[in-house]
């Protein structure tokens, strides 16, 4: 399988990568780091050994000298290693540790008195259109997502069923997480017709006939093993009223697509919309994960209605973003950018859309989406206001 590279770029101190599994994590720290030392906690064997005694990675790691690297995957496996390592840090012998981990449910408040917090994490997410370059393909990254081992697997969907059933699996029932794994897999469903809208904890229990407090639970596992994330409504300077609740989107457009529901009464022509707004949405989270000072992803809407799908906040800029799948965009796929920038005139705004030349319509650009996925890099600033996509 060929290589291609990520634009991730790690620190010279020890770090955490956060990613689900199967989004590169290993491969990418395997070209990045070639010569390090490295722990692989999902051998059983070797799980097993540190499970007994974490404190035989002290042996482990020994032989290394200062500048060398200690690589241990899937750390959420062994948890009690995380106080070793944090001594083994403060001896100062300049070992770098790489922590991969695909859930953070174990120890969430561990790692950030371990590694000093957000500034020593880095994060994996699904492949950038940016990393694809030409070989990208929206329809493809529509129907099958942008999971690495799905999107360069020769039968991609057979991979990508495989893939959420190993989650399921492994994941979720072998851990323990969920009494009842049906329950647990009917409420994923569920959530697939909230991907790309306002989550609603009541609604869903009522739909999926499970308590609120579960459902709030079952989120919460969610977004612990990275499968999912919520993003709030954007509430500063607000003259409007605001609904309250957070918009949900499975990590990956191709898992989405896959857990939803599918039959005779299920129209392709439901998925578009949210499928193409969860396409974006992962790629603005991951710019704005990537970047060096604290950015936030966001949305708008009010309670009559008037919404925004993304709002980017952050000491680079404030982006407000709408999405919309049609190649032939009105006055009134503007309407909202326009009400918002006027409550708003420090915000560049802008609208994505499904043609395939860019236009402008009562001020506001709009640019086609696979142009702009195609150009957004964490290296770069999401929007120039003056020039359009850097």
């Amino acid at each position: 399988m060929r290589y291609i590279p990520r634009l991730v770029k790690p620190p010279k101190d020890s770090f955490f990568l956060f990613g689900p599994r199967g989004t590169g994590k290993s491969t990418w720290l395997l070209h990045a780091f070639p010569d390090a030392l490295r722990l692989d906690l999902l051998d059983r064997e070797v799980e097993r050994k540190f499970l007994a005694r974490p404190e035989r990675l002290k042996d482990f790691v020994a032989p290394l000298q200062s500048g060398e690297v200690c690589i241990i995957d899937e750390v959420q496996h062994v948890p009690e290693l995380l106080p070793v390592i944090h001594s083994l840090i403060e001896e100062k012998r300049g070992i770098q540790f790489i922590l991969t981990g695909s859930s953070a449910r174990k120890f969430r408040r561990s790692v950030g008195d371990l590694l000093g917090g957000r500034a020593l994490m880095r994060h994996m997410y699904p492949f950038l259109a940016s990393e694809l370059k030409e070989e990208f393909s929206l329809e493809k990254a529509l129907q099958f997502g942008l999971v690495p081992m799905v999107w360069q697997s020769e039968e991609p969907e057979e991979k990508l069923r495989a893939y959420v059933s190993t989650y399921l699996k492994e994941e979720v029932q072998a851990e323990g997480l969920v009494r009842q794994i049906g329950d647990f897999a009917r409420f994923m469903e569920i959530a697939t017709f909230s991907h790309g809208g306002i989550w609603t904890s009541t609604e869903i229990g009522r739909e999926a006939q499970i308590k609120r407090q579960t459902v709030d639970n079952y989120l919460q596992i969610l977004e612990d093993l990275l499968l999912a994330f919520t993003i709030p409504v954007f509430t500063r300077r607000a003259k409007r009223s605001l609904i309250s609740h957070s918009k949900f989107y499975f990590f990956d457009v191709g898992v989405f697509r896959e857990l939803r529901p599918k039959g005779p009464l299920d129209k392709e022509a439901e998925l578009e919309g949210p499928a193409l707004e969860g396409l974006v949405a992962q790629h603005l989270r991951a710019w704005v994960f990537s970047q060096r000072q604290t950015h936030h992803l966001y949305f708008w809407r009010t309670r009559t209605k008037i919404e925004i799908d993304f709002i980017i906040y952050g000491p680079t800029g404030f982006w407000a973003i709408e999405v919309k799948r049609n190649s032939r965009i009105s006055i009134h796929d503007v309407k909202s950018l326009k009400i918002f920038q006027e409550e708003y005139p420090e915000a560049t705004c802008f609208l994505l859309h499904g043609g395939k030349e860019r236009q402008k319509i009562r001020g506001i650009l709009c640019v086609p989406i696979e142009e702009f996925l195609k150009g957004l890099q964490p290296d770069k600033l999401l929007f120039d206001p003056i020039v359009g996509l850097k």
